[in-house]
């Protein structure tokens, strides 16, 4: 059986796509997306990593979810997530971060928009 596709999400620019007042409440808005994530977890073809920085570090993980608080920067903590895996497992990074997409896809990542999330 293949393993399954590790899909990162970049939390902070997939909640700042749509302006819903998220400024507000940017822990809270993580916790939306993340459960949002959960009923795409349960289909099981993907491992799902929410990367969550400042004010919204501290939301938890839940079955099919796991949260990654970023110690800095959440770029920085994508980029090492994707390095970690290496050339061998799919990798597809949720951001429309023009940088961030460059750093990831030099290692070998895939990449598509927030709103394949939202």
């Amino acid at each position: 059986m293949p393993e399954r596709t590790l899909l990162v999400v970049d939390a902070a620019n997939v909640v700042g796509s749509v302006p819903d007042g998220w400024w507000r409440d940017r822990h809270g808005a993580a916790e939306r997306l993340r459960d949002r994530l959960v009923s795409r977890a349960e289909h099981g073809e993907e491992e799902i990593v929410l990367v969550v920085e400042g004010a919204a570090r501290g939301v938890a993980s839940v079955p099919g979810v796991r949260v990654v608080s970023a110690p800095g920067s959440g770029d920085d903590a994508i980029v090492a997530l994707v390095a970690a895996e290496g050339p061998g497992r799919r990798c597809v990074v949720v951001t429309a971060d023009r940088g961030l997409r460059a750093r990831v896809t030099a290692l070998g990542a895939e990449v598509t928009g927030p709103h394949s999330v939202r």
